[in-house]
Formats: C-alpha cells, sequence, structure tokens
C-alpha cells in the first residue's frame, strides 16, 4: 500500500511533533475522567448519530491534513508515508486526549473501502474516491450480507445485469451498517449464474442516492439503529463503477473482509476493556481477591497478545500483501476478548447489571453484554473464521456442503 519516505522522521522525534499539535488541537483527558460508556453499538437517536458521525469526519480530516490521519500512506494519497511504528505512536498518545468519539461508518470508510479500492480499483477510481474516503469527505458502506446469504456471501442473490456499458441492480442487502448516513455504498452482486457461484460475482460502487435504493434502518434490541436493510429496484450503474473485472467480486469482497477482519481485531478499546474492568475492580473493592485478579489479568494478557498480532498483520498488509487468514485470526481473538471482559464485569457485579439504580459505572455494562454477541455474527461468523483459517491456512478438507 506505501512505501516508507527515505529519511523518515525517528519514532522520539515524531512523538514530540505528534504530542506538540495534539496539545494544541485538544484538551488532554484528564487521569481521573472515565465516563462509563461500554456499548458495541451505538444506542442513539438519528439526529445523535448524525452529529456524532459529523464530528468522526471532521477530525479524521483533520488529521488526515495535518498528517496524522493517514500516516502510512504516501504523499500520493495525502499521507506522509511513515510506518506502522509511527502510527502506534501517534495512537498511543491521542488516547491521552478528548477526541470525537470514532464511528464505525467513518472505521469502515477509511480503513476498509479505502485500502480497498487502491488495492483493486482502477486508476480514475482510486484518483477519485482513495483520498476522499481517507479524510471521510465522503463515506462509503458495505452492501454485502443479504437475508438469505450472511456468512456464505457467495450465496447472494442480487442480480446484476449488463447492456453495453449499463449495469441493472435488482435485489436486496441487510445488516449495513451506516447506509442511511452513507454517500456511497460498495456493492456485490451476480452477474453470472452459469458459472460456480464464486466465480459469477461483480463488485460496484453505489451511489446511494440512486434512484431505486432505499434505506431503512433496523431497530437493534441494545437500543440504537446501526444497521439496515437496502432495497435495490432497477437501479442503473454505469461500468465505470464497477470494482475489478467483471466476475471478480468474490476476491473484492476477500480483500474488504480482510481489511474488516483486521480492523475489528484492533479495536480494543470498543465496548470496555482491561482498563475499565481495573477501574470497576477498583471501585468495588475487590483489588484483593485473587480470583478477580486473574480474571483482571487474563483480560488484559489477552488484549496485549491482540494488540501485538494485529500491529503484526498491519505490517504485511502496508508492505503490499493482501489480506488472508490472519484477520480471521484476528476477527475470533477480538470476539473472545469481548466475552471475555464481558463475562467478568458481569462476575463482579453480579446483580447490579441487571438494573438500572443510578450507580454509577454498573448497568452500563449491560449494554456490552446485549452488544458483544453480535460481533460473533458481523463481518463473518466464528465459524465461518474457522473454516477459513483450517481450509485456506493449514490447507484442510473443505467442509461437507
Amino acid at each position: 500500500m506505501t512505501t516508507t519516505m527515505p529519511g523518515a522522521i525517528t519514532l522520539d522525534d515524531y512523538e514530540t511533533q505528534a504530542r506538540s499539535w495534539l496539545d494544541a488541537e485538544l484538551p488532554a483527558r484528564a487521569a481521573q475522567e472515565h465516563e462509563p460508556n461500554y456499548a458495541i453499538f451505538h444506542n442513539r437517536t438519528h439526529d445523535e448519530e448524525r452529529a456524532l458521525i459529523d464530528a468522526a469526519r471532521a477530525w479524521q480530516a483533520r488529521r488526515v491534513d495535518a498528517g496524522f490521519g493517514a500516516i502510512t500512506w504516501g504523499p500520493d494519497w495525502g499521507g506522509p508515508g511513515l510506518t506502522a511504528g509511527h502510527e502506534r505512536v501517534y495512537v498511543n498518545l491521542e488516547r491521552g486526549y478528548q477526541t470525537p468519539e470514532r464511528h464505525e461508518n467513518v472505521l469502515v470508510t477509511v480503513e476498509l473501502v479505502a485500502p480497498t479500492l487502491h488495492a483493486l480499483g482502477t486508476e480514475e477510481q482510486r484518483q477519485r474516491f482513495v483520498r476522499p474516503f481517507l479524510r471521510a469527505d465522503e463515506l462509503c458502506c458495505q452492501l454485502f450480507s443479504e437475508p438469505g446469504a450472511g456468512s456464505d456471501l457467495a450465496g447472494l442473490s442480487t442480480k446484476a445485469v449488463r447492456t453495453g456499458d449499463t449495469w441493472r441492480i435488482d435485489g436486496q442487502k441487510v445488516w449495513s451498517s451506516g447506509a442511511q448516513f452513507s454517500e456511497w455504498g460498495l456493492l456485490i452482486a451476480r452477474s453470472d449464474r452459469s458459472v460456480p457461484k464464486h466465480k459469477g460475482m461483480t463488485a460496484f460502487m453505489v451511489p446511494m442516492d440512486t434512484p431505486g435504493v432505499e434505506v431503512r434502518p433496523i431497530r437493534q434490541m441494545s437500543g440504537g439503529s446501526t444497521f439496515n436493510e437496502v432495497f435495490l429496484s432497477d437501479v442503473e450503474l454505469p461500468d465505470s463503477l464497477r470494482v475489478g473485472a467483471e466476475g471478480d467480486g468474490w476476491k473484492v469482497a476477500l480483500t474488504t473482509l480482510g481489511f474488516e477482519r483486521n480492523s475489528s481485531a484492533g479495536i480494543v478499546s470498543a465496548g470496555g476493556n482491561s482498563v475499565d474492568l481495573a477501574r470497576l475492580v477498583d471501585r468495588l473493592g475487590l483489588s484483593d481477591d485473587p480470583l478477580v485478579r486473574q480474571r483482571l489479568g487474563d483480560a488484559a494478557i489477552y488484549e496485549r497478545a491482540a494488540a501485538l498480532m494485529v500491529a503484526r498483520y498491519a505490517e504485511r498488509e502496508r508492505a503490499g500483501a493482501v489480506p488472508g487468514v490472519e484477520g480471521s485470526i484476528g476477527k475470533l481473538v477480538w470476539t473472545q476478548n469481548l466475552k471475555r471482559v464481558g463475562d467478568a464485569a458481569a462476575s463482579f457485579l453480579g446483580d447490579r447489571i441487571i438494573a438500572d439504580t443510578g450507580e454509577s459505572d454498573t448497568f452500563a455494562w449491560s449494554e456490552h453484554l446485549l452488544g458483544a454477541p453480535g460481533y460473533r455474527i458481523a463481518g463473518g461468523s466464528d465459524e465461518i473464521q474457522r473454516n477459513i483459517i483450517g481450509e485456506r491456512g493449514l490447507g484442510l478438507p473443505r467442509e461437507p456442503r
């Protein structure tokens, strides 16, 4: 994806430079500051979520313009072309400041779609989309899963029929995060039913305001409407919006999902983490309990191991490697960490996690417990990830169909 610029700044000098910029841009996060928010999926009204996204977009653009939002990307794409080590320095520093809250729609655009188009798009598509997506000037959702094709993406039925240089799309997508706020959607559709299902798929960039595109938010048990149904009825697209070769949609999907699984595995703070657990243990007066300390230590160790693993995978991808089974491994590790943290919190709190009594930092953990199971399905179920690792990574026989 990138080439490190000759004479790159040392990590120490870079840390000084980044700290100076952050000091000028944001107030520091006080050591004692702790807003108990452990939700994995947002629980907000449409207007509240729109405001959150606008703030996240503005912050991403400021970071990119200052050289801190696309750190490993080269100058052609608005970045300084530095290493993953520089990126880790900045990310660790930024945690000490009061930044706008991250939003999945921005992360999907910046960390999944932009690198996918950089890797597989035409030169015209790269010039049109990559830099605006890295700055979050425009947002893009994924239009992959369908009511009858979730983890088994190759079973999708949305049709793409070509007539000359125009494609006509008909079908339905579901579980599309942020579709109601996106300017674009990365769509996978079936373009040829005469070949094996993995070979008859084609990818497209879809303007979400195209006639025939309808977005319907889905109300979740956690309270928000992060996900959507998207209906496509007689949607016309020019061939210039096709991503990759005709029939190459499976490759586009796997590339995007590889970036997604690595991205998911790297969000170690989503929904609460071992640091939040440590604060909870201290407040509950359980710090001397050896069993509590063991569970807390396990959570911290597994989180650290996951972060190091993701950093190693990121180095490979930034050197130009297309995501492989490493993304599936990372995604499994992350979902297991979410469960480990949630189970520990429930064990520490007992019945205080069941109802909101007004006591701080107790019932808030229920949002974690309600949301965490969703990530065992999102981005490909745990079972699918294990199949990918076994079949593509270890060369084991394919699962009977």
